[in-house]
C-alpha cells in the first residue's frame, strides 16, 4: 500500500517515540486523503466565520435598541438574517463532519490493514516474544485512541486555532486594550497544560500495557476453557481476571484523574477572562469608549473563546493518547523478519525435493545452548525418510527449519543442490507440504479445512485425501459429512481425527517435498502403520520426511535419522540401524516390548 512504502521505513522505539515522530509515521495517510480534508477544514473554517458573523448581528440589533431607532421590520430582518447564517452553519457542520470524521475511519481502516499485512509477513520469533492478546489490543484499543486523535481530536485542535484567533481579531477589533487584559490568564494555562500533558502520556502508556495483560489473559483462557476446567481452576482464573481488571481500572481511574484536572483549569481561566471583561469592559461602556452593542459582541466573542480554553485539554488528552497508542503499533512496524529472502533469487533448482544438510547448528534467541548442533545428511529426490528421537532431541526444531520457517546460515542448508538462502522464500515454501506436530484447525466446513491450501480443490480431490489419510468413512458417519462445521480449533473432533484432516490438507497439495512432524501420534499404532504405507504409495517420485515416536511404521523407509541430544547420531534404514546403532534397537525393543504387554493386556 502506498502508506506502507513510505512511512515503512524503521522508525523510532517507545522510548523516543513523540509527536513528531507520529506526524511522520501517519502523513503518508494525510497525503492520500489531502482533499477530502482540505474541503473538510474549509467547512470547519466556514462555520467558524459564520459564527463569527452573529454577534455582529446581534450588536447592530443591540445598538439600533439602544439608539430607540428599531423597528419591527429591522428587527425581523436581523432575526432572518440570522436563521439564514444558522442554516449555513448547519450545512458546513455536516460536512465537515462527514468529510474529516470519516478520514479517521479511513485512517483506523488503512492503519489497521499496514499492520495486519505486516504481521502477516513477521516470523517465529517475533510471535514467540508477542503475547497475541498485546496485538489484539493494537488492533482494537490503540486504533481506536489513534481514530479519536485523527477525528475529533483534529477537529478540535484546528476549530480551537481558527476560532481563537477569529476571535481575538474581532475582540481587538473592538477595543485592544480588552482584548490584551483578556489575554493574561492564558500563560497559566498552557503551563499547566504542558505539565498534564507529560503525565497523562505515562499514565496512558500504562493503561494499554494493563489493558493487553487483560485480553491476552481472556484469549488465552478461552481458548484452553476445557483445560481450566479439567483441572478446577476456573475460579482461579476469574480471581486472576478480577485481578487484572481492577488493576486496569484503577490506572484508568489515576488517568482520570489527570484528565479531569485540564476542564476545570481551562474553565477556571476562561472565568478569570470573564471577570476581566466584565469589570475593565463595564468601565468603559460607562465612559463611552465602546457602546453596549460592542460590550455584548465582546462577552459573545469570549465566550467562543472559552470552548478554544476548554478544548486545550481535551485536544491535550486525545494527541497524547494518540500518540502513545501509535508509539505502541509503531514498535511492531518497525520489527522486521528474521528470514528474508535474496534481493536477486536464483532461479529454482531442476532436482527439487533433493535436501542436503551440512554443519548446521541452530539456537533460539535467549538460549546459550543451541538445539541442533553440527546436523549433517542427505534426502534424495523421491526418498521417504523417517525421523526418530527422544522428546526435546530437536525433530521438531529440525522440521520447522526445513519447511522455511527458521533462518540459516549459509551453506547449511542445500535445497537441489543450491542454498537456500539464495532461493526465493515463497518458491521453497511452496514446494513444501508440512504438517506441523500441533494440529491447527479452523472453525469452518471440513471440507474448507482440507482444501485450506487449495481453496479451488473439488470435492472428489477433497474426499480422495481424505480417504488416503483413513478419514473419509469417518466424515461420512457426520450428518452433514463433509460440510460439518468443526468449531475453533476442531473441538467437536477426536485427536486423532483433527490429526488426519490436518494430514489430508497437506496431501492435497500434491507438493514435491511433504514433511509431517509426529503429526499421527493420537492414532493407534496399527492405523498409523496404515495411513504411512498409502502415504508412501502415494507419495511416489515425492520426498517425504516423518517425524515418528514410534519405529513401527519407519520401518520400510528409505533411510532412518536417529537424533538424540540436537544431534543426528546415526543414519541408515531399519535392518542397517539395528544392527550398529544400540540406542536405536533398545528403543525399538522397548516398543515392542511395550506393544506387547498391551496386546496381553487386552486380550486378558
Amino acid at each position: 500500500m502506498a502508506g506502507v512504502s513510505e512511512a515503512g521505513k524503521p522508525q523510532q522505539t517507545m522510548a523516543d517515540f513523540g509527536f513528531f515522530s507520529a506526524v511522520r509515521l501517519v502523513r503518508p495517510f494525510f497525503r492520500r486523503y489531502r482533499l477530502r480534508l482540505l474541503v473538510g477544514l474549509l467547512a470547519l473554517l466556514a462555520v467558524d466565520f459564520l459564527q463569527l458573523v452573529i454577534p455582529r448581528i446581534i450588536k447592530g440589533a443591540v445598538d439600533l435598541l439602544a439608539s430607540g431607532a428599531a423597528s419591527e421590520t429591522l428587527l425581523v430582518d436581523k432575526a432572518l438574517l440570522i436563521l439564514l447564517v444558522a442554516a449555513g452553519i448547519a450545512v458546513s457542520r455536516f460536512l465537515w463532519r462527514y468529510l474529516v470524521l470519516g478520514f479517521s475511519r479511513l485512517l483506523e481502516r488503512d492503519l489497521r490493514d499496514w499492520l495486519f499485512s505486516h504481521l502477516l509477513r513477521l516470523d517465529y520469533p517475533f510471535f514467540q516474544k508477542k503475547p497475541v492478546g498485546e496485538i489484539m489490543a493494537l488492533a482494537t484499543n490503540d486504533l481506536a485512541a489513534v481514530q479519536l486523535a485523527g477525528g475529533m481530536g483534529l477537529v478540535a485542535a484546528a476549530d480551537a486555532c481558527i476560532m481563537s484567533l477569529a476571535a481575538l481579531a474581532c475582540m481587538a477589533y473592538i477595543s485592544l486594550p480588552l482584548t490584551l487584559l483578556t489575554l493574561l490568564p492564558m500563560p497559566l494555562l498552557a503551563l499547566l497544560t504542558r505539565v498534564l500533558s507529560r503525565r497523562i502520556h505515562k499514565g496512558f502508556t500504562r493503561v494499554q500495557h494493563q489493558f493487553s495483560k487483560l485480553t491476552e489473559f481472556a484469549r488465552s483462557t478461552i481458548a484452553n476453557i476445557h483445560l481450566f476446567k479439567a483441572y478446577g481452576r476456573t475460579a482461579a482464573q476469574i480471581r486472576g481476571f478480577d485481578y487484572l481488571g481492577r488493576a486496569y481500572v484503577r490506572d484508568n481511574v489515576r488517568l482520570a484523574a489527570v484528565h479531569g484536572t485540564l476542564f476545570p483549569l481551562a474553565g477556571l481561566v476562561g472565568n478569570l477572562s470573564l471577570f476581566l471583561v466584565l469589570f475593565f469592559g463595564g468601565r468603559l461602556v460607562i465612559v463611552q469608549k465602546i457602546s453596549i452593542g460592542d460590550f455584548v459582541a465582546f462577552v459573545s466573542y469570549l465566550y467562543m473563546l472559552t470552548w478554544p480554553m476548554m478544548a486545550i485539554g481535551w485536544v491535550a488528552n486525545l494527541f497524547q493518547r494518540g500518540v502513545t497508542s501509535l508509539g505502541r503499533i509503531n514498535e511492531v512496524l518497525i520489527a522486521r523478519p528474521q528470514l528474508v529472502g535474496p534481493e536477486a533469487p536464483l532461479a529454482p533448482p531442476a532436482a527439487v525435493g533433493e535436501i542436503e544438510v551440512r554443519n548446521l547448528d541452530f539456537g533460539y534467541e535467549g538460549q546459550e545452548r543451541p538445539v541442533l548442533q553440527n546436523i549433517n545428511f542427505q534426502i534424495k529426490a523421491g526418498e521417504f525418510v523417517g525421523v526418530v528421537g527422544k522428546t526435546g532431541s530437536g525433530k521438531s526444531t529440525l522440521c520447522n527449519i526445513l519447511a522455511r520457517l527458521y533462518p540459516v546460515a549459509g551453506e547449511a542448508f542445500f535445497w537441489g543442490g543450491v542454498d537456500v538462502n539464495q532461493l526465493d522464500l515463497a518458491a521453497v515454501r511452496s514446494s513444501i507440504a508440512y504438517v506441523p506436530q500441533e494440529v491447527v484447525l479452523f472453525s469452518r466446513s471440513i471440507a474448507a479445512n482440507i482444501a485450506f491450501g487449495k481453496p479451488s480443490a473439488s470435492q472428489a480431490e477433497i474426499e480422495e485425501a481424505a480417504a488416503i489419510c483413513g478419514i473419509h468413512d469417518e466424515i461420512m458417519a457426520f450428518a452433514d459429512g463433509y460440510q460439518t462445521m468443526v468449531g475453533e480449533k476442531g473441538v467437536k473432533l477426536s485427536g486423532g481425527q483433527r490429526q488426519r484432516i490436518a494430514l489430508a490438507r497437506a496431501v492435497l497439495l500434491k507438493r514435491s517435498v511433504v514433511i509431517i512432524d509426529d503429526s499421527l501420534s493420537a492414532v493407534d499404532m496399527e492405523t498409523e502403520q496404515a495411513i504411512i504405507q498409502a502415504l508412501a504409495r502415494y507419495f511416489v517420485n515425492r520426498t517425504c520426511i516423518v517425524v515418528s515416536h514410534r519405529i513401527a511404521p519407519l520401518k520400510n523407509a528409505d533411510s532412518i535419522l536417529v537424533m538424540a541430544d540436537g544431534a543426528v547420531v546415526a543414519q541408515g534404514r531399519h535392518g542397517e540401524l539395528m544392527a550398529r546403532n544400540s540406542f536405536y534397537a533398545t528403543i525399538c525393543r522397548q516398543q515392542r516390548v511395550d506393544l506387547s504387554h498391551g496386546e496381553e493386556g487386552h486380550h486378558a
